[in-house]
């Protein structure tokens, strides 16, 4: 059986390959600063990587946010994770909220963001680090760090642009204005936006759908779509080429290739 990581902030569960992190401090509406979610969110990308028997995992907040990102209040008294002298502070950024983009960057499993409540500043940060993000009518989003006189210090404006492009980017961080579920589906910031009462369920059947698929394969894709936003496309081909060598010699490879062709022969759909 698989041994769950021990988090404070959040609950974590496992069932049939999906792990669902939810953050649980709507006392400060998911704040990922003042609390223990940033340590929480990367120990449980740290334990997804090395657990064959995780395939997905879907990240949510509990209550009436996703995350309004950083505590707002530390940063009005200078206090927190915005205490001390800019050498301080920035060492408090590299050792804690930097940390985050880091591990889903690294992510070897696919993530599905259920954007459950508003995802402001950092918490829409948050959001835009996951693979795939699905939305209910409460969704709203803000790049609102300009509007405090401070950066996306997070990365944000480096995962931001390659959502939805340079300019659209550009307007979204310049003006700090909010995004609410139907704009940012049309944006592609959202894949869907689906009723309240149904987000988890929506966003856990296509974490299911992705689940199914085989395992070992599914994690070299994942690794290759993020390697693709870096190498050129020489280099990139090349280690294309290795990781289908790795494939075509998987037992995996031959129980899907087999199942294939049973079906076609069955008189079944061909995928």
């Amino acid at each position: 059986m698989t041994t769950l990581p021990t988090l404070q902030d959040a609950d974590l569960a496992l069932d049939d390959r999906v792990a669902t992190l939810t953050m649980r401090r709507d006392d400060v509406r998911n704040a990922l600063t003042g609390t223990h979610l940033i340590d929480d969110i990367v120990c449980t990308v740290e334990w997804a990587n090395a657990d064959p028997a995780v395939s997905v995992l879907v990240l949510t907040g509990a209550g009436s946010a996703f995350s309004a990102g950083g505590n707002v209040k530390d940063m009005a008294n200078r206090g927190g994770d915005f205490a001390g002298d800019v050498a301080e502070v920035e060492e408090r950024y590299r050792r804690g909220i930097q940390r985050i983009p880091l591990a889903l960057h690294k992510a070897e499993i696919p993530f599905i963001a259920a954007v459950n409540g508003p995802a402001i500043g950092a918490g829409f940060d948050l959001a835009c680090m996951c693979d795939l993000r699905i939305g209910s009518p409460r969704t709203v989003f803000g790049e609102t760090f300009l509007n405090l006189g401070i950066i996306p210090g997070d990365g944000g404006a480096w995962f931001l642009q390659r959502l939805v492009g340079y300019q659209r980017a550009a307007e979204l961080t310049l003006t700090g204005r909010l995004v609410k579920a139907d704009e940012a589906l049309a944006l592609g910031l959202l894949l869907e936006v689906a009723p309240e009462a149904e987000l988890l369920e929506r966003t856990h059947a296509l974490a299911r759908r992705i689940a199914g698929q085989p395992p070992k394969a599914l994690r070299l894709t994942k690794r290759l779509l993020k390697i693709a936003q870096r190498e050129n496309l020489p280099d990139f081909l090349d280690r294309c080429a290795c990781f289908q060598g790795m494939c075509h010699n998987s037992e995996e490879h031959l129980v899907a290739v087999n199942a294939f062709l049973a079906r076609q022969h069955g008189g079944g759909k061909s995928s």
